[in-house]
């Protein structure tokens, strides 16, 4: 049975996709193409170079793992180049998501970006990892979300924005619908969960190199749920869902909840490459064993 997917008027061979940040080079990204992936977002671009957080920037725990990369990339004009090439040599369909604290650099961002006429892209409104440097999270903010959605809409173009959430905040439908009313296309949730830390007791302080960071992994898959079922009931526009994916049920779970694509990332760190190749396996047999006629039946199936 076929696992293929719409979005934005073009047709996905299923609905998996690498969230941003799992891979830190462009280049690299070619392993999410190799693995299968119905399309991939890649690592967060900046308009200036960062070097990002100290070491170490990833921990794991029991239930998940704590990352504290910090935005790390090579910047605006040197990324476009590297993503040109990714671009020339790849077809999966290929989403840049973008990172600022001012309207005025997203929009930079997004006019220098849709030139290279990507599948869309991703406005990341909800890095907890640079929360000291920059103060609160934009996405944490209704009125901000709206406006920075509002001014990008200008400089897009044809090209679909994507509006990504953080889980931090008490009504996320609201701050869906905001960036709905703005003119997003999509709304991509959820972001990792902020902050936690870990501490060694040898050593007597935190591991991480920046004390603190978000919590991503299995440890956080309910919270994606519930979030991806509110925006579900509050938008129209379609959701990429993410959060603590690493099996075929939750894959399942997060569609049924309303996600028309599902984002798996930390699973990867885990279980290797393969594990796109047995989620897809295991939806195609779950589809096939219930008799639900195509993939799509599986979105917002729950409410």
């Amino acid at each position: 049975m076929s696992l293929s997917i719409s979005l934005f008027g073009k047709k996905l061979k299923n609905p998996l996709f690498l969230p941003s940040g799992i891979v830190n080079e462009i280049a690299d990204h070619r392993l999410a193409v190799e693995a299968g992936v119905g399309c991939l977002v890649l690592k967060s671009i900046t308009l200036e170079k960062r070097e990002g957080n100290p070491l170490p920037r990833v921990i794991k725990f029991d239930s998940g793992f704590i990352n504290s990369v910090g935005l790390r990339n090579p910047g605006l004009f040197e990324a476009k180049r590297q993503i040109k090439e990714f671009l020339k040599k790849h077809t999966t369909p290929t989403i840049i998501s973008v990172f600022a604290t001012l309207v005025s650099d997203f929009q930079k961002l997004v006019d220098e970006l849709v030139e290279l006429s990507p599948f869309a892209i991703e406005l990341n409104l909800s890095c907890p990892n640079v929360f000291d440097e920059f103060g609160q999270m934009l996405s944490t903010k209704t009125k901000m979300v709206y406006q920075v959605v509002k001014a990008v809409k200008k400089e897009s173009k044809n090209i679909p924005i994507i509006c990504k959430l953080s889980p931090n905040v008490e009504n996320i439908g609201q701050v869906a619908k905001a960036a709905e009313e703005a003119g997003a296309d999509a709304i991509s949730a959820i972001n990792t969960l902020a902050s936690g830390m870990v501490i060694d007791i040898k050593k007597r302080k935190p591991i991480l190199g920046a004390k603190k960071g978000g919590i991503s992994g299995k440890a956080i898959k309910p919270l994606a749920i519930a979030k991806i079922y509110e925006i579900y009931e509050a938008v129209k526009i379609p959701i990429l869902g993410m959060g603590g994916v690493s099996c075929w049920q939750d894959a399942v779970e997060m569609m049924m909840a309303g996600a028309t694509l599902v984002g798996v990332g930390s699973a990867v760190y885990l279980h290797g490459w393969k594990i796109y190749q047995e989620i897809l396996d295991g939806l195609n047999n779950f589809i096939r064993l219930e008799k639900i006629p195509n993939i799509k039946s599986l979105i917002g199936m729950a409410h």
